[in-house]
């Protein structure tokens, strides 16, 4: 991977954050996979985003399993205390450890939640993987096909210029695991760049956004999250990505509850929008007032309120 660990950089036990759940590794897809676990009933999979690592999940967890759910948030290929392979970060594989990761913990399907990057992997596992996706959660994150449409030059520069943290800055060797390894700050900008007003200036924000930064240090996580990043960019043109891409022209048969905030500065809302063309079972699309990109932290108990009412129609 080029570079080692900073020093005085965290290691995995960082995230291992006390709670009513319980933390343990679940082999799936080749690999192991840490995740948090709490409830009985049928399992909701809760699939964070860059930059964070399931504690993202931690007030849905409780409402989730509060409701009679088994729920189970986990830490993504390279981030947290899952294992970090030199490769693997394209939204094929990615969605394949998901999808593995289902059977593993002994279900047939579930509920797939998914934030940012695991909004990503919600969209190309229901497409790729439709048996094991019951119905899905997507927040902050754009149908794979209409984000690609919204960064080509002629769909005019606003979502380009939104996307410039992947387009440009994961683009340069070395300079994405340099931001995010050396302190907090970038991981801060991002935040404050894209969380809405409801979240950003609590006392709660500061501290959460401290302990995103912290597991964005732990080694090699910075390189696997600009890896995936990469591939995003770079598959446009290889034949992995034009697959992926003709794969997820196939129409979503599983239920789909969208959920955005109106002040993404991510993924823009006009980007995101529509996704519904996409889908030939059930949509909802939801314009969340006063929300940011990150909606299950901005309004927790709104979208808690949400996952439990989607989940009550659809498993």
């Amino acid at each position: 991977m080029g570079f080692g660990p900073l020093p005085g950089a965290p290691d995995s036990s960082t995230v291992l954050l006390d709670g009513p759940w319980t933390h343990r590794v679940v082999r799936a897809n080749g690999i192991a996979l840490h995740v948090a676990e709490l409830g009985q009933g049928p399992l909701v999979l809760l699939v964070h985003g860059f930059p964070q690592f399931w504690w993202a999940w931690h007030d849905q967890l409780t409402t989730l399993a509060d409701a009679g759910y088994r729920a189970v948030a986990v830490d993504l290929r390279g981030y947290g205390a899952s294992d970090k392979p030199p490769r693997g970060y394209d939204s094929p594989t990615l969605a394949a450890d998901m999808a593995a990761l289902v059977t593993s913990l002994g279900e047939s399907s579930a509920m797939i939640v998914g934030h940012d990057v695991g909004g990503t992997l919600a969209w190309t596992m229901a497409a790729q993987h439709p048996q094991v996706v019951r119905s899905a959660v997507v927040l902050g994150a754009a149908h794979p096909l209409d984000l690609r449409a919204a960064l080509r030059p002629g769909a005019g520069p606003a979502q380009r210029q939104a996307s410039a943290y992947a387009l440009r800055t994961f683009q340069i060797p070395r300079r994405p695991e340099s931001l995010l390894s050396r302190d907090s700050s970038w991981v801060r900008e991002l935040f404050d760049r894209w969380t809405g007003p409801r979240w950003r200036g609590t006392p709660r924000y500061r501290v959460d956004v401290e302990r995103y930064a912290q597991a964005m240090r732990i080694h090699p996580v910075s390189f696997c999250a600009a890896e995936h990043y990469r591939w995003l960019a770079r598959s446009v043109l290889r034949s992995d990505g034009r697959a992926w891409a003709e794969a997820m022209r196939r129409p979503v048969t599983a239920p789909v509850l969208h959920l955005h905030g109106d002040f993404d500065a991510c993924v823009l809302p006009a980007t995101a929008q529509g996704a519904g063309r996409h889908v030939r079972g059930r949509y909802e699309w939801r314009l969340l007032d006063g929300v940011g990109h990150f909606p299950h932290n901005e309004v927790p108990a709104m979208i808690g309120d949400e996952l439990v009412s989607w989940a009550k129609v659809t498993l």
